[in-house]
């Protein structure tokens, strides 16, 4: 399984999204390293497995996003895999 949590510098959602992300793999008993990257995405963005937990965003652009990953999203997209 390949997890990667996508950011732009000082998004202000990025730490809960690490928080959420470690709390789910916890919950699954899964040990999985995440890669963490900063850059031109929209932000935060956690794939597994390459596909977005929530969707395609409705622009691939270095901003916010206002649909930020959900724990029930996260929780379903790690035991799908």
């Amino acid at each position: 399984m390949k997890i990667e949590l996508l950011h732009v510098s000082h998004c202000p959602h990025v730490d809960a999204a690490r928080a959420l992300l470690s709390e789910c793999l916890t919950e699954l008993q899964l040990e999985v390293a995440v890669e963490d990257k900063e850059g031109a995405y929209p932000s935060p963005t956690i794939l597994v497995n390459g596909v977005d937990v929530m969707g395609a965003p409705a622009f691939m652009a270095a901003a916010c996003r206002l649909d930020v990953p959900t724990k029930h999203r996260l929780l379903v997209a790690l035991r799908d895999t």
